[in-house]
C-alpha cells in the first residue's frame, strides 16, 4: 500500500485534500479548508509535474499559507468598504430619531423616554416638556439633543 503512495504521490495530495474539506464540513470553522484547497492544488501540480517529496511539502505550506493570506485580503478589503456596525450599540443606533422631552431641561439635562427605557438627555438650550428633540449624538450614557422645527 505504502508503495502506492510512492508511485502516485498526486493521489495521497488529492486524498488529503478530500479529507481535510470533509473535516471542515464537519466544522472547523474554516481552519482546514485552505489546507484542504492546497493539498488539492499540490495533488494536481505533482500529476502535471513530478516533484521530489520535500518539494510537494514545500509547495503544500507555501499554497496554505498563500490561500490563506488572499482570503483575509480580500475579507479584509470587503470589510473596509461596509458601513461601521451599531449592533449592540443602542445609544448610536438612536441617533436621528425624534423623541418627546418628558421633562423641562434643568441646567440643560432632561429625560426622554424611549420605548420602556428612559434615557438621559442634554440640550444647548432650555426646553420644556413635550417639545419634540432630535438625537444627533450620544456622549457615554447620555444622548444629546436639539430642538426640532
Amino acid at each position: 500500500m505504502l508503495t502506492a503512495w510512492l508511485i502516485y504521490p498526486h493521489w495521497f495530495w488529492i486524498s488529503l485534500g478530500g479529507l481535510l474539506l470533509a473535516a471542515e464540513m464537519l466544522g472547523a470553522s474554516g481552519y482546514l479548508l485552505w489546507s484542504g484547497i492546497a493539498a488539492m492544488l499540490v495533488g494536481l501540480l505533482v500529476w502535471a509535474v513530478p516533484l521530489s517529496w520535500e518539494w510537494q511539502g514545500l509547495t503544500f505550506a507555501l499554497l496554505t499559507v498563500l490561500c490563506a493570506w488572499l482570503w483575509w485580503y480580500r475579507l479584509r478589503a470587503k470589510n473596509a468598504a461596509l458601513p461601521p456596525s451599531t449592533l449592540n450599540l443602542r445609544g448610536e443606533q438612536l441617533i436621528g430619531h425624534r423623541v418627546t422631552l418628558a421633562e423641562t431641561s434643568v441646567d440643560g439635562y432632561s429625560r426622554v423616554r424611549i420605548g420602556d427605557s428612559s434615557w438621559r438627555v442634554i440640550c444647548d438650550q432650555p426646553m420644556q416638556s413635550g417639545e419634540q428633540v432630535e438625537i444627533y449624538a450620544i456622549d457615554g450614557i447620555t444622548l444629546r439633543v436639539r430642538p426640532v422645527r
